[in-house]
């Protein structure tokens, strides 16, 4: 199936809109410091996704897959970094977390079924 058919993909594009679009809210001192690394890591999931979907093995694709979460994880600290440091409020943070808890879910399922195809 083409990657960018696959929910786990248009998922993560999907967070990738949102880093943006509260990242523009950031104080301006914040555009060298916190808001690349959280646009690196947002951009990192889907990039990682579809350069695995293009991988031949099962194993490889899952690899791929287990870097996009750990760039998933790893923006999911800044995000609170950025709340204990007030630069996001409740609403924006939640709508951001319920994306952030579904694309663990899709790429764990993922990996799941994947892992299923190897055997």
């Amino acid at each position: 199936m083409e990657y960018t058919k696959l929910e786990v993909w248009t998922n993560s594009r999907k967070l990738v809109k949102e880093i943006y679009e509260i990242t523009k809210e950031f104080p301006k001192e914040e555009m060298y410091g916190i808001v690349p690394q959280m646009r690196r890591s947002a951009i990192s999931i889907p990039s990682n996704i579809a350069e695995g979907s293009g991988r031949r093995s099962y194993k490889e694709k899952c690899q791929y897959l287990y870097i996009a979460k750990g760039s998933l994880f790893e923006l999911e600290t800044q995000l609170y970094l950025s709340k204990d440091l007030g630069f996001v409020n409740d609403l924006p943070f939640n709508k951001i977390m319920k994306t952030i808890l579904s694309s663990k879910k899709l790429i764990n399922g993922t990996i799941n079924f994947l892992k299923s195809k190897q055997g």
